[in-house]
């Protein structure tokens, strides 16, 4: 018998009992703190955009803070609180929690919640992840673009509660494995600067030793595509693979997320493409990172395709050395999204040594871009299983027989 199921029967042999949060605690919304109140010091706050990018399921201290005046004034949350972040373009973010586990009380923005209540903390967070909490919130999110769940709303959703040693133990196995995964990250992250440094340092020559040439120079073809229209029905989902920029994202392509007809490829501007050629993302949030493709397909017109002379230049060496400048092509761009054009892709410079000497450093940078990127092996695959794993068994520690009637 495990120690979970020692505290049960020990606790609550009849079954766990479950509480609307309303019942549990009282939610507090937070109130007008925007990103132009920061201070490097002062009283510490959480704004509810930090939630999603900044901060786990618990911290003790704030990224952030104002001066005590404003504070003065501002909803808080206090020691043990949740604070919620409420309004999302990302479904799974709504209602995305943080144990706040300071002394100190620290100020709330709006679209974020206070919940407070007498429970251990870090459980009320990990409920707030579990399966049975997703999917109750689901039926009270409102709005279309922005989407937001509010206090009253929250109330109502139903939780597992049982005794405080069973939480606290439920708490002990899931930071175990939260722990494991932080390792991880951390060793990726490590890994990933490694990688950069390696990359850099290869790809970095004297002048003399090597050909400095245009992109052009070192291509047979170079073309975009095109968009069928999308007022016809019968252009899409055929047998065409067909890309598009949100796709490109430093990757080789074996599929696309859309696909065009034969019907939408002779009415429109896409043209195929064989496989390995260089496609940079020209417009859009990904514009100037690369992609090899490894099938042959068809694009958009926001995609430049580099079909490369193989006796001149090799596609992985290419593609790494884009990469590498993904900063300085993009810097290049115009616009609130820095777009390029073919023209400057075409005229970017490229370092290239013997074609032997390109095949060598591509194949190292290959090796570390498996073990730092690949989802399907080295440290992403294992971190990749750790999250199914801890996923699994926190729904699995999350869930208790009903206390019986």
């Amino acid at each position: 018998m495990s120690r979970i199921d020692e505290l049960i029967a020990e606790y609550c042999p009849d079954g766990v009992e479950r509480k609307a949060l309303g019942d549990l605690g009282e939610f507090v919304r937070g109130n007008g703190i925007q990103k132009k109140d920061f201070q490097d010091s002062g009283v510490g706050c959480i704004h509810y955009g930090q939630i999603y990018t900044y901060y786990g399921l618990f911290t003790e201290r704030t990224k952030s803070f104002i001066t005590s005046e404003l504070a003065e004034k501002r909803k808080k949350a206090y020691t043990g609180d949740l604070v919620i972040a409420t309004t999302s373009e990302n479904e799974e973010d709504v209602c995305k929690a943080c144990a706040w586990l300071g002394k100190e009380p620290i100020a709330v923005s709006g679209d974020a919640y206070v919940f407070r209540h007498h429970q251990n903390p870090k459980y009320m967070a990990y409920c707030f992840q579990s399966e049975l909490f997703q999917r109750q919130k689901k039926k009270f999110i409102t709005g279309t673009k922005v989407l937001r769940v509010n206090g009253e709303a929250m109330a109502k959703i139903i939780i597992p509660v049982p005794p405080l040693p069973v939480q606290e133990e439920i708490v002990r196995i899931l930071d175990s494995f939260s722990s494991l995964e932080a390792e991880l990250e951390a060793e990726l992250e490590a890994r990933r600067k490694q990688y950069a440094h390696y990359r850099d340092e290869l790809l970095t020559f004297d002048r003399e030793r090597v050909l400095n040439v245009a992109i052009q120079d070192i291509c047979v073809r170079i073309c975009s595509g095109g968009t069928p229209s999308s007022k016809r029905r019968d252009y899409y989902d055929g047998d065409i693979p067909w890309l598009r920029t949100q796709d490109v994202d430093f990757n080789v392509i074996d599929r696309t997320s859309a696909t065009i007809s034969d019907a939408g490829l002779k009415n429109s501007a896409a043209q195929w493409i064989p496989a390995n050629c260089v496609i940079v993302a020209m417009y859009g949030a990904t514009a100037a990172k690369v992609a090899v493709n490894s099938i042959p397909l068809t694009t958009n017109q926001a995609c430049c395709n580099l079909q490369l002379d193989e006796s001149k230049a090799d596609v992985r060496y290419v593609f790494h050395w884009l990469s590498n400048e993904y900063e300085h092509l993009k810097a290049l761009g115009e616009g609130s999204q820095s777009n390029i054009n073919a023209k400057k892709v075409k005229a970017y410079p490229i370092a290239l040594p013997s074609l032997e000497e390109q095949q060598r450093i591509a194949g190292i940078l290959d090796r570390f871009d498996k073990l730092t990127n690949d989802l399907s092996s080295g440290l992403p695959a294992e971190i990749e299983a750790r999250r199914r794993q801890y996923e699994y068994y926190r729904d699995r520690l999350l869930s208790f027989d009903r206390l019986a009637a």
